[in-house]
């Protein structure tokens, strides 16, 4: 999902300015995924000239412009939930890059790089569980399954650091199996 998409979905519950977008879009992702203002503006200009929203009318006295959505941006947001995601090339994912770019690093250990991202993940899991745990989620959705997500996703990286040590270790000599450290960058 882009924040055009999210954008033209609250949109359609009702009418909205600026800063409620803002703030509901942060609320529906659970605080996962944080908006700037101007991005939201910037986003609110593209549907506009798309003919995907208008705005209702002139701002306010505060300077806010409600928008909502028309029939196009209807349909284009029904087409975009009811379509499948694209089987697309994975993002540019820090974790894996590291991961494959350390293989063939002079002077680095592919296995201590694999060992300090599981550390870290790890830690991160639990952070995340208990984050879950002291969250008031109670009948809120859209905040359990993001941290449902988030913890699926670590889960993940987790399970993909296993298989990459597992590798490492029965592949032939592609990789150093000395432990060292990261050489400090002048």
């Amino acid at each position: 999902m882009s924040v055009r998409e999210g954008l033209l979905a609250l949109l359609a519950a009702g009418p909205r300015h600026g800063y409620q977008l803002k703030s509901e879009f942060e609320a529906r992702t659970a605080g996962v995924w944080t908006l700037n203002i101007g991005q939201v503006y910037s986003t609110l200009e593209r549907l506009e000239r798309d003919g995907l929203v208008e705005a209702a009318g002139e701002a306010d006295t505060d300077g806010r412009r409600v928008y909502t959505i028309t029939g196009s941006g209807q349909d284009e947001l029904d087409r975009y939930l009811n379509l499948p995601s694209a089987d697309e090339t994975p993002s540019r994912d820090g974790l894996m890059l590291k991961v494959l770019v350390a293989i063939g690093t002079p002077g680095i250990n592919p296995l201590t790089v694999v060992g300090t991202e599981r550390a870290a993940r790890m830690a991160t899991l639990q952070s995340r569980r208990r984050e879950l745990r002291d969250a008031n989620v109670n009948g809120d959705l859209a905040k359990r399954l993001a941290f449902d997500a988030l913890i699926a996703i670590t889960e993940s990286e987790l399970r993909w650091l296993d298989i990459c040590e597992e590798r490492l270790m029965h592949h032939p000599t592609d990789h150093p199996t000395t432990n060292s450290t990261p050489k400090e960058h002048a």
